[in-house]
């Protein structure tokens, strides 16, 4: 077996699988209306290309890429946009965000897809068809694939290309069921990566308790020379820095990303919309989501983007009774939503109707006993009582001095922590903090650019009059002596000729008049 590099921390987690991985992989129903956010990935909203009365075929694209970091957005289904306006959608600030809302004609009409060789296209090429298929990451992240698969300005070469099938939050099987059924679409995908990247080796890593995808993953990796690596089951294996540690040894930068080490990594089901967009010309319009816990029929389904989240209940049988809490992911690193009308996106790999069985229960918050625990769960290698300590008393340079942004928000030092402290929301709280102020440092700067700008053009135009007079003052004093007026030298004839202060404020004039 092939070495592996544990790393620091982590937790053994109730694992939750079985409820919904004993089950193929379901087609969800076409809903009969779908709320397509144009905010799915990290970086700049796709521009929509779209307005309300217009009829769209399924793979259109309603919404353009609008920047380097940027995806485009397409319909998930034929039908007429019904209108183009901010609805609910999943975010844990409950605010709303523009969307495409399109009524389904139940057709499925497919607008014309094209399928290319990718080994004959030049690599920026290829990477513009992946940005313009919408295509980003699956694992939750939700970053544009084409910007990950671009090394320029990086490196010349990459090591290692880490396809990440680990999965190791509890409740969540939807990429366990894809890489048993779809193992082959994977490794189609992956050797699109494979063509852009050129690594020197290709690693692929899932944990232990998927056998059966582990077995299916090796079979379609035959005669390729990429290597699937069983790991432990250790939450929070399936992040990123983490898996890189776990799989190359490798410790990725406190402020860096993996690719500084000469690694990249995605998920399975990322490679899999790279096999559809690329061999099939189909955009990315839907996603396996697995819908568990406190359902009645738990499992995955491959579902449009824009389906509600309760039509999505409703087809695992319905909430059972005693439901608390709607979560979007799992139990540690998922959050609750305001609603169960939010459409489904490219980031939501799971929908968990938490009871309070499936929930931690609330206990009283007592003052932290310095024990030490939430150091030794840490992946991070982070001091989260010195973290704790600094957010809440709003001492964020220090926060940031012991490396806050190096927090996962994994949920291992709150899950730990005898004194039942909220340790994460602390964290998130620091950094909305930070963002805020950045902001309002940014706009002040802003601020200031343009006032300087403004006096420095006024100045300009200041310079710019003066020079004219003089240009004008010799004619001016010339005649003013052939009128009799007497010799006028140079800088009296420009200062007569300039304009009275108040000669820009008529009521001040009037006043002086007065």
């Amino acid at each position: 077996m092939s070495r592996l590099y544990p790393f620091h921390g982590g937790l053994k987690t109730v694992r939750h699988k079985t409820e919904s991985n004993q089950q193929p992989i379901q087609r969800a129903a076409l809903p009969r209306r779908l709320m397509v956010p144009l905010r799915q990935h990290i970086g700049a909203m796709a521009k929509p290309v779209v307005a309300s009365g217009d009829q769209v075929l399924k793979g259109q694209m309603i919404g353009q890429a609008d920047g380097y970091i940027s995806a485009a957005i397409h319909a998930p289904t034929s039908g007429r946009v019904a209108t183009v306006e901010t609805r609910p959608v999943p975010h844990p600030s409950g605010l709303p965000d523009l969307c495409v809302v399109i009524d389904s004609d139940g057709e499925e009409r497919w607008v014309e897809r094209q399928p290319v060789d990718y080994r004959a296209l030049h690599p920026s090429e290829l990477r513009n068809i992946l940005r313009n298929a919408g295509v980003v990451g699956l694992g939750g992240a939700a970053f544009p694939s084409a910007v990950k698969l671009n090394l320029s300005g990086h490196r010349e070469r990459l090591e290692t290309l880490i396809l990440n099938g680990a999965e190791c939050e509890p409740w969540i099987t939807c990429d366990d069921r894809l890489m048993r059924e779809q193992a082959a679409g994977i490794v189609a995908g992956l050797h699109v990566m494979v063509h852009l990247l050129e690594p020197r080796e290709v690693l692929i890593g899932i944990e232990d308790d998927k056998p059966e995808a582990i077995a299916a993953m090796i079979e379609a990796c035959a005669g390729t020379g990429y290597e699937v690596r069983p790991a432990p089951t250790r939450y929070p294996s399936g992040s990123v820095k983490q898996l890189v540690k776990l799989l190359t040894g490798k410790e990725t930068p406190v402020e860096g990303l993996p690719i500084d080490v000469g690694v990249q990594c995605f998920n399975v089901a990322t490679a899999y919309t790279v096999h559809r967009a690329v061999d099939h010309g189909e955009p990315v319009i839907s996603r396996t989501v697995t819908v568990t816990g406190h359902v009645r029929q738990p499992g995955n389904f491959q579902a449009l983007l824009g389906t509600p989240f309760a039509e999505l209940v409703e087809q695992a049988g319905g909430y059972q009774e005693g439901v608390e809490r709607l979560i979007m992911g799992g139990p540690m690193m998922g959050f609750a939503l305001h609603s169960d009308e939010v459409p489904l996106t490219k980031a939501a790999n799971c929908i968990l109707a938490a009871s309070a069985e499936e929930l931690a229960p609330t206990q009283p918050v007592m003052p932290c006993i310095r024990c030490g625990a939430c150091v030794d769960v840490c992946p991070a290698n982070l001091l989260p009582q010195q973290l704790y300590w600094h957010a809440r008393a709003k001492e964020f340079d220090k926060a940031q001095d012991y490396h806050l942004f190096s927090c996962i928000e994994c949920g291992c030092c709150s899950t730990v922590c005898p004194s039942h402290i909220p340790l994460v929301q602390y964290y998130r709280y620091a950094k909305n903090e930070i963002w805020a102020q950045e902001k309002e440092k940014q706009k002040a700067e802003l601020a200031r650019q343009r006032h300087q700008a403004r006096l420095e053009r006024l100045e300009r135009e200041k310079q710019e009059r003066e020079a004219k007079l003089r240009q004008k003052a010799p004619a001016r004093a010339a005649r003013a002596e052939s009128e009799g007026g007497g010799k006028l030298d140079i800088e009296t004839a420009v200062a007569r000729a300039k304009p009275h202060p108040d000669a820009a404020n008529p009521a001040a004039t009037r006043q002086q008049d007065a």
